[in-house]
């Protein structure tokens, strides 16, 4: 029997403009997360600790919950995780280059669990990280307001200076098993297999399952009440079983700026399609259609590993 994941989750849009000309790079979601961990660390730093995890206020600084999250040392199966995974991802828009000013840029963030107590201050620390500029020009940026998914359409729930009325987070309906389906990577896939990056010749789907059991497992266990139980061993057995019906996949190579590493990283990955169906996806699909809020695989969390389900 599959038991689902429960994970309520919410996604909200922010919408700035921008104040003046600027350039952004390709892919913006590096940025984004850079800009808005440095706002929210400037927003709550109320010590003189040279790390936060000297810190007195460490496990229960808001810091540290969104953008180191330290697991819970009283929870004893979880112990052996240096970190957990950020209740949050951010979804830039596609816009790059040359933004003349006026023109209007979009991030959605996804907040997961215990996640959501914490929006008004992702929604400051965004705001501020606006005004601070983004791009390698500091263009700043204006924030027009804040909406939030309800169901097909996007709800208003705060503008600057206005009241923040957010809807509860939901956890995500999941509708019956197609017979087929067709999965469109919408954002670079960086997945690892015996300490490699699995390339579009070596890709099974045993690769990504894998990666969306573990990211999903972790989540509910660190920022829910629900944690999940399931065969673990049984679903990855047959994970690899699963054949693709097609697939095209390409690699997309992407290069990011480290400003704590001060060097260029790589994160590139697979971006196309793949196509599954038969009656052996119905243990697999509470963990493919939830994976569309999540992501899977590595930078999730600035936005790669996006795909949609076309069934």
């Amino acid at each position: 029997m599959t038991i689902p994941p429960i994970l309520p989750l919410a996604r909200y849009r922010l919408s700035f403009r921008a104040a003046v000309d600027l350039r952004l790079p390709a892919y913006t979601g590096s940025a984004w997360r850079g800009a808005f961990g440095r706002a929210l660390k400037h927003l709550v730093y109320i010590t003189d600790e040279p790390s936060c995890s000297s810190c007195p206020f460490y496990r229960s600084c808001i810091y540290p919950d969104l953008f180191e999250t330290p697991p819970d040392p009283s929870v004893g199966k979880l112990s052996k995780y240096s970190a957990a995974p950020h209740p949050y991802l951010l979804i830039p828009d596609d816009c790059h280059g040359r933004v003349v000013a006026g023109r209007t840029l979009t991030v959605d963030v996804h907040l997961f669990g215990h996640g959501n107590r914490h929006l008004p201050y992702v929604i400051h620390a965004l705001h501020q990280a606006g005004q601070r500029g983004l791009g390698r020009d500091r263009g700043a940026l204006e924030l027009l307001g804040v909406a939030q998914a309800d169901g097909e359409d996007w709800r208003p729930i705060h503008a600057p200076g206005g009241d923040l009325n957010p809807l509860p987070p939901t956890v995500p309906v999941t509708p019956p098993c197609p017979e087929r389906l067709t999965l469109r990577l919408l954002t670079p896939l960086r997945l690892n297999s015996e300490n490699r990056l699995v390339s579009q010749d070596r890709f099974r789907f045993h690769h990504l399952f894998s990666s969306l059991l573990r990211r999903i497992s972790l989540l509910t266990a660190f920022h829910t009440d629900n944690p999940l139980e399931t065969d673990f061993a049984g679903l990855t057995r047959a994970a690899h079983a699963v054949e693709l019906s097609h697939a095209r996949l390409r690699w997309h190579e992407w290069v990011r700026f480290s400003s704590r590493q001060d060097t260029l990283v790589k994160m590139g990955g697979l971006i196309g399609e793949i196509g599954l169906e038969g009656a052996d996806l119905e243990p697999f699909w509470p963990y493919l259609w939830l994976g569309q809020w999540t992501h899977a695989g590595k930078g999730a969390v600035m936005g790669l590993g996006r795909y949609r389900i076309d069934a």
